[in-house]
């Protein structure tokens, strides 16, 4: 379907699908899709449009303003926008962009968590390799392939974690004290392991350890070894006969009741209830 839209050159082209019912409720899927050549001038402005946006900015730059950010994309970024609230973009030159509407199951998680890390304008290691992802969607529609939904879900995930794919890189980067320190507690929260101890072992004050590794794992270094310790109980309550007192201990516990009480806190029953409850796993 070739656009008829003001500003945009009549080369280009879009298309529109409607997700079945299972898409919506399972995955990620595509509602428009396309490639414009927009001409000098082009600006859009919605208060509404529901679904979230991906673009490719091929040639060109584009200004855009979503809530509290107005930036711009140059050729070779990638752009998402929550378009369920008020945005805009646009140029007074050409410009040119793939793009892709989409929306579904962890779709606005996907937005948050790219766009707390890295803002709405992306510029990822590799932009060619997304950008063939993103021809491979479109191309679907322009070959009128048949649409299994699976699959081209398939390619949105693989889109939206290559753009998460330099937070990973990132957290792999982070001070090598903390990644030590997270091993040191996998492998040895049976034993009792203190404050003081791990951030002797990273070299930091207590205060700055505890900030530095709560923003690493999202926990607090007590809280991580509570849960690692938790962990190592619920597997042991399924796969073992072993007395819950005797688990408790094996987990790193020093009481039995410590253990019963610190169980129950985190999964909401006892040791003893959930070793008995099929419908709770590992």
């Amino acid at each position: 379907m070739y656009s008829q839209e003001e500003k945009v050159s009549p080369r280009s082209d879009y298309y529109v699908y409607v997700p079945s019912t299972l898409a919506r409720k399972l995955y990620l899927y595509p509602l428009h899709v396309g490639y414009f050549i927009y001409e000098p001038g082009y600006y859009i402005k919605r208060d509404r449009f529901d679904s979230f946006l991906i673009m490719y900015i091929v040639h060109g730059t584009v200004d855009i303003a979503a809530g509290d950010s107005i930036c711009r994309a140059r050729e070779g970024e990638f752009v998402l926008l929550d378009c369920y609230r008020p945005h805009q973009y646009g140029s007074r030159d050409e410009w040119e962009a793939s793009w892709l509407h989409f929306d579904g199951t962890l779709a606005r998680e996907y937005y948050r968590e790219i766009s707390s890390q890295y803002g709405i304008v992306l510029s990822p290691e590799n932009p060619k390799a997304l950008s063939h992802i993103m021809n491979k969607i479109c191309n679907l529609f322009r070959t009128s392939s048949p649409i299994i939904e699976h699959e081209i879900s398939g390619h949105i995930t693989d889109l939206l974690n290559s753009l998460l794919a330099p937070m990973t890189r990132k957290s792999s980067s982070q001070p090598s004290a903390i990644v030590d320190s997270i091993a040191y507690i996998n492998e040895h929260f049976q034993e009792q392991i203190s404050l003081n101890h791990l951030a002797d072992m990273a070299n930091l004050s207590p205060y700055h350890f505890t900030r530095s590794f709560a923003k690493e794992t999202g926990f607090t270094p007590h809280q991580y070894l509570i849960n690692a310790r938790v962990a190592a109980a619920k597997f042991m309550l399924k796969s073992s006969e072993i007395p819950v007192k005797d688990v408790g201990y094996s987990a790193g516990f020093h009481s039995e009741s410590s253990f019963c009480t610190t169980f129950k806190k985190w999964v909401g029953v006892t040791p003893t209830q959930y070793r008995g409850d099929s419908s709770k796993q590992t």
